[in-house]
């Protein structure tokens, strides 16, 4: 197993888009730790350490608060209008030998049959719900479409999952199916092309847009 990334934490005295502002231009990421019924805590997290961790894939952390080590998993990220950094996060404590319920990200993986007779592979959900230990969540579940012919479906029971993961999303949850091409998505499509053909008009930028508010506190897990 992997050893967990460990981050010192400060505690927040105040709350608000003001002092968040304040405490990201200090190279830290507001945070909220709550969960296992204890009440939320408004911490903050080094930047730089916290965004290295999630790029090499760390979505379990150990942290410090009060000189108390626990064990959180990131729950929630909110990022800036860009979508580029992470402006607050949200940290659900857990134990380690208990298990969870959240939702894993799924990948379709292969070129489905059904392709080779003009058909097209449409995806209907981008995660399911599964509940395992935390230390067991995977980062992502594939699912091939290799085999998946003109007409066919993918549903979730379909979905092969790792050992010690449950399914908990419903099992008859369309996850992915492979049909004919209509005449909208080749309109759509040509759209599209269109646009991308089409010359850049340069004018006035418009001003930028104000950063969104910190996320209220919340009281217990979802």
């Amino acid at each position: 197993m992997a050893k967990r990334l460990l981050l010192e934490t400060e505690i927040r005295d105040h709350v608000g888009s003001k002092h968040a502002s304040r405490i990201r231009r200090q190279g830290r990421i507001p945070a909220i730790v709550y969960g296992h019924k204890k009440e939320p805590r408004a911490v903050s997290v080094n930047t730089h350490d916290f965004v290295e961790g999630l790029h090499h894939g760390h979505r379990l952390m150990d942290i410090k608060v009060n000189n108390k080590k626990e064990t959180v998993l990131i729950k929630d990220l909110q990022y800036d209008e860009l979508g580029k950094n992470v402006i607050h996060a949200d940290l659900l404590l857990v134990d380690v030998t208990e298990n969870i319920k959240i939702n894993v990200g799924i990948e379709l993986k292969g070129t489905a049959k059904g392709t080779e007779e003009g058909g097209i592979v449409e995806a209907h959900i981008d995660s399911l719900e599964i509940e395992c230990k935390a230390t067991d969540i995977p980062d992502v579940l594939l699912v091939p479409v290799k085999e998946l012919e003109l007409g066919a479906a993918v549903h979730a029971s379909d979905v092969e999952l790792p050992d010690g993961v449950k399914l908990v999303s419903d099992p008859e949850l369309l996850v992915a199916t492979c049909h004919a091409v209509t005449v909208k998505e080749v309109e759509a499509e040509e759209v599209v092309e269109e646009e991308l053909e089409a010359p850049e008009v340069i004018g006035e930028e418009e001003e930028p847009e104000q950063p969104t508010e910190e996320a209220e506190p919340k009281e217990g897990e979802k």
